[in-house]
């Protein structure tokens, strides 16, 4: 055994087995890089295809991945909690007051 991890799932180990082995057995068919795991393969592969299969539901951007969606959902929500100290604009992602503040 290389590490202490547990898996119930027989599938769920041989996905882990990768991270100690280094093997890599899903390539991307544009660049030939390679991923341990098909899911990180489909995430890469939007860079080429320009598939942006998430919606937003207030405005109707779209967007390649899932989470880069619930991200700019925060935009509009009323949730806005990272307040400037220098003036009274309040923001909703961190990233944002940073850049205001420079």
């Amino acid at each position: 055994s290389q590490c202490e991890k547990d898996f119930t799932c027989k599938y769920n180990l041989k996905l882990h087995m990768r991270t100690h082995t280094g093997e890599k057995p899903f390539q991307c068919s544009y660049c030939n890089k390679a991923f341990s795991r098909p899911g990180n393969l489909r995430r890469h592969q939007v860079v080429h295809t320009g598939e942006k299969p998430f919606e937003c539901y207030h405005c109707d951007l779209r967007f390649s991945q899932f989470s880069y969606l619930q991200i700019h959902i925060r935009l509009h929500s009323e949730k806005k909690q990272y307040q400037c100290n220098h003036c009274d604009k309040v923001f909703a992602l961190s990233n944002t007051l940073k850049h205001h503040i420079r």
